[in-house]
């Protein structure tokens, strides 16, 4: 697809370097105070819901487990992306070399599928205590829920470690090449190849039907489910009450594939076709699923759930306490 160049290089860049949102000193300074400002968030918000699932008894179900371990995946998933992106807003990029790059890849791949496969296995979750409410603690147990969450991290382990080996096998020209992007994604990478990259694209949709279709599809069958048991339920209280044990998540998942859908995020970008994708526009739908996903799904927990606030409340009430003591 792609000729070679007899100028480039023809043993491949040995370091990237990321395109600047703005060469304007002020907006530099401004980006970087609004993007550090929301990383912090992100980081207070999730380890908040960590601490506070760790430290109460009365949140040890499988159902906060699951929730300890997405807002895990929210931390890390923003923290291998936001650290080196503004390190590059303000003053001179820093370059990060071909093995940084890919290393960025692979986490960022990871943790993103990560978070859609544990989504499907909390609606898995939601699904058994509404259809299956006596049996849920012998079904739902605790090496039951480890074992999901460690086959869906090794899944994407092995699919990301494919992906990105497959991509960085690819000649890619020039000694140091500039990627349109805050961050070592697929596509961007993709556009530095000199290669035919009809091969690595086909591969590249069939690990994103995996990684986004199949979760939002048992998201879907579960909820078909779950919305069946709650409308049997006579009363209106109850249907209320079994509802609530679900919205929260629900929420979730409605704001990550919503946004997808509304906005073209993750699932656009990677896949639709190459000749519609635009790089600018690709920047600006990576910072939806960056920034405002993680930041909005703690703050959904907090509010929506009463178990998390009444939590959160002893907690701060407690500790306030023990400091006028």
């Amino acid at each position: 697809m792609f000729a070679r160049s007899p100028v480039l290089n023809q043993s491949g860049p040995t370091e990237f370097v990321f395109r600047v949102f703005t060469t304007v000193p002020e907006f530099q300074a401004l980006l970087f105070l609004l993007f550090f400002l929301l990383y912090l968030m992100i980081l207070c918000g999730n380890t908040a819901i960590i601490w506070v699932v760790c430290t109460h008894s009365s949140l040890r179900t499988a159902m906060y487990f699951f929730l300890c371990n997405l807002s895990s995946l929210e931390i890390c998933y923003t923290s291998v992306v936001v650290p080196l992106m503004l390190s590059n807003i303000l003053g001179a990029r820093k370059p990060i070399p071909l093995a940084g790059c890919g290393a960025q890849m692979f986490f960022f791949l990871t943790l993103g599928g990560a978070d859609c496969f544990l989504l499907a296995i909390m609606a898995y979750d939601r699904y058994v205590a509404i259809c299956h409410p006596l049996h849920y603690t012998l079904i739902m147990t605790q090496k039951l829920c480890v074992q999901m969450v460690v086959c869906a991290v090794e899944l994407e382990l092995l699919l990301s470690l494919q992906l990105t080996a497959l991509i960085f096998t690819l000649p890619l020209c020039g000694h140091r090449r500039e990627i349109n992007h805050f961050l070592c994604d697929v596509p961007p990478v993709l556009r530095l190849a000199c290669a035919d990259i009809r091969v690595h694209q086909a591969v590249l949709y069939v690990v994103s039907i995996l990684v986004l279709t199949i979760p939002f599809l048992l998201i879907c069958v579960s909820y078909v489910f779950i919305a069946s048991a709650i409308l049997r339920i006579r009363s209106a209280a109850g249907r209320r009450r079994a509802f609530s044990t679900c919205s929260s998540h629900l929420t979730v998942v409605l704001l990550q594939y919503g946004f997808c859908a509304l906005y073209g995020c993750c699932s656009l970008v990677y896949l639709r076709p190459r000749s519609s994708t635009s790089e600018d526009e690709d920047r600006q739908i990576a910072l939806v699923y960056t920034f405002v996903t993680p930041l909005l799904n703690p703050l959904i927990y907090t509010l929506r759930n009463q178990d998390v606030k009444g939590a959160l409340r002893n907690a701060v009430l407690g500790k306030a306490a023990s400091d006028a003591n």
